[in-house]
């Protein structure tokens, strides 16, 4: 990690660059096989799943077989881990649903808002070195709490065409049937223009790699909803003199080890701690299994010392993380000063991991610095909220004028007309 001590504001835009990557190359490969997709449908997937997963397959749909072998091959104990995991995050999740909100806003005029579930929507959950099955349960019980009627979901097989027993697991917890082994862009392709055999959705989520994320950009563009911009994970740790070297290291590890373009970020007032925290990641790094992914990110990643706590809130709201831990002595207090993260974690108490996993709140948040305009998903992300308005004939009356004036000064006489009608035949 590359350490400052106290920089100028100056400084800070350049300090708290993301690491950047030249995504002009990847668009120009991802273009042709959304193209593809969507002129031949499952010609083309069955194509590139042999192209990139090097497996060729007969059938797109995981059979009822396999999802009764996956569950054979998941462990008790990691079985019982999901279904209390699942249960927090559905509790968090249903709290959240809103009740009609009717108002009256003069004598004769009712408007209300009521939340409707979008009908279809796909979920896309990595395979590869780290199987997300988590993130399943993360998209897929407010997906379920939302009242979402259908749900397509997508997942790269294995060389041997399967896709990991964990992930088959968990969506079958779930009671998602409609499974399909795709990866990659060509799943995003899939999932946005429908093929044969999958589905098309109307909004899609779900994390991926570089390839994946690109996709999901391109068909935005294009009047596909996706969940939010996305890039690689981060977290940002403010530690005092109160905090745990020895946690702050693990923490910023736990996202270190998500891939070589992940960044962490730690700041303090205490320069012993900044020292100590140097030494304890450098000490752990040595432990991890994915310890070489974790190197290379540490190198786009910042310990910095700031003079007091209010040049920390400053610089922390300017950086907008991913996930933002808060291993200080007045926590709450500082976090009502936090204007710009997608999840806190409060307290030396609080890893990043609970929330990733099992605490109840979603892990899919706004990452490289969209913290500033975006929020993580939520039961509102499988949502419309559609507005209502009626008029009774009195209501019609006391509005009327208003809207006349209006109309007419925008010169917009039909608009004008379709009250004045109303109003004549009163």
């Amino acid at each position: 990690m590359q350490q400052y001590k106290n920089p100028d504001i100056s400084e800070w835009a350049t300090i708290l660059k993301r690491p950047t990557f030249d995504f002009s190359e990847i668009v120009g490969r991802v273009q042709p096989i959304l193209e593809a997709v969507k002129a031949r449908g499952d010609a083309a997937i069955f194509e590139f799943t042999e192209q990139f997963d090097q497996v060729k397959l007969d059938d797109l749909r995981v059979s009822e077989a396999e999802m009764l072998a996956a569950q054979e091959q998941v462990s008790e104990e990691l079985k019982q881990a999901i279904s209390v995991a699942a249960q927090n995050i559905r509790t968090f999740h249903a709290a959240q649903k809103q009740p009609v909100l009717e108002v009256e806003t003069m004598k004769g005029v009712r408007c209300w808002r009521k939340s409707v579930p979008i009908q279809r929507v796909g979920l896309y959950i990595p395979g590869g070195t780290a199987p997300l099955f988590s993130t399943i349960l993360m998209l897929g019980i407010p997906a379920q709490e939302a009242g979402c009627q259908e749900i397509v979901f997508c997942s790269p097989p294995n060389k041997s065409g399967k896709i990991h027993p964990a992930i088959l697991y968990t969506a079958s917890f779930l009671g998602i049937k409609n499974i399909f082994k795709v990866g990659g862009a060509q799943a995003i392709a899939a999932m946005a223009y429908g093929t044969e055999s999958i589905p098309a959705a109307y909004k899609i989520f779900g994390p991926g790699n570089q390839y994946v994320t690109i996709a999901k950009q391109l068909i935005s563009q294009v009047g596909i909803a996706i969940d939010m911009p996305a890039g690689p994970s981060e977290v940002a740790i403010f530690g005092d003199k109160t905090a745990n070297a020895v946690f702050i290291a693990s923490d910023l590890l736990s996202q270190a080890e998500h891939g070589a373009d992940s960044q962490v970020l730690f700041v303090t007032t205490s320069e012993k701690l900044q020292q100590e925290v140097q030494e304890a990641v450098y000490e752990q790094l040595e432990r991890l299994p994915r310890k070489e992914l974790a190197r290379i990110s540490l190198k786009n990643s910042r310990n910095i010392l700031v003079n007091d706590e209010r040049a920390a809130i400053q610089l922390l709201n300017e950086y907008a993380a991913e996930h933002l831990i808060l291993a200080i002595e007045n926590d709450e207090e500082v976090a009502e000063k936090i204007v710009n993260a997608g999840s806190i974690f409060l307290g030396h108490y609080t890893p990043e991991s609970v929330g990733d996993y099992a605490s109840g709140t979603n892990h899919t948040l706004p990452t490289n610095g969209f913290a500033k305009a975006f929020s993580g998903v939520s039961l509102d992300s499988f949502v419309k909220k559609i507005t209502y308005q009626k008029l009774t004939r009195e209501g019609l009356s006391n509005i009327g004028k208003t809207v006349e004036i209006m109309a007419a000064a925008e010169s917009l006489e039909a608009h004008k007309r379709a009250v004045s009608i109303r109003l004549a035949e009163n």
